[in-house]
């Protein structure tokens, strides 16, 4: 941050130049370093001391404030509590475009023409292969389900003459499906 101090019968000694650097440093914080320059001029009026500051911030931002009182460090004060009202209304409006701005890729161009909407497409049913349907007992399905890679097996019941299914389950034990009577 550039600092031009200017003193109007005042003479700028190393005490007020301390004094602006200290304050505006509270700016700097507040902007987050966002400050391009400050001119900052110091009048003495009789009794009065006003510092009238005007901060340059990025994106050619100008904040401005004036501090009257009856000590400089006062004035300072008032002035820079000016400012930094009207920084933080300042960095609000940055946060506030920060948060409504989209991405570059999620930008995409309009589409020439809208497609008709169209209603999901109900699953499509594959046949895959036939499957023979043996008379067996429900021990030897479960050999047969245990040795082979498939993960279910129709098969019918010996005892019963009904249909049965017989699948491995996810915890590796097996299940058997058999239909009510």
């Amino acid at each position: 941050m550039r600092l031009v101090l200017t003193g109007r019968h005042v003479e700028i000694n190393p005490t007020l130049r301390r004094l602006a650097d200290q304050k505006l440093g509270k700016l700097e914080r507040v902007l987050n370093n966002r400050i391009v320059s400050a001119q900052v001029v110091l009048t003495l009026e009789k009794y009065r001391h006003v510092v009238d500051i005007t901060v340059h911030a990025r994106g050619d931002h100008m904040l401005h404030g004036v501090g009257k009182s009856g000590a400089w460090e006062v004035s300072f004060g008032e002035a820079i509590e000016k400012i930094a009202q009207q920084a933080q209304k300042l960095k609000g409006k940055w946060q506030e475009r920060k948060r409504r701005a989209i991405p570059a890729k999620a930008v995409l161009p309009p589409p020439l023409e809208e497609p008709p909407v169209a209603e999901p497409a109900p699953p499509r049913i594959v046949r895959v292969s036939r499957y023979i349907v043996r008379p067996m007992t429900v021990e030897e399905a479960a050999m047969a389900v245990g040795d082979g890679k498939d993960a279910f097996l129709v098969f019918r019941n010996a005892k019963t003459e009904s249909v049965n299914v017989l699948y491995r389950r996810k915890d590796g034990q097996l299940g058997w499906i058999e239909p009510e009577a």
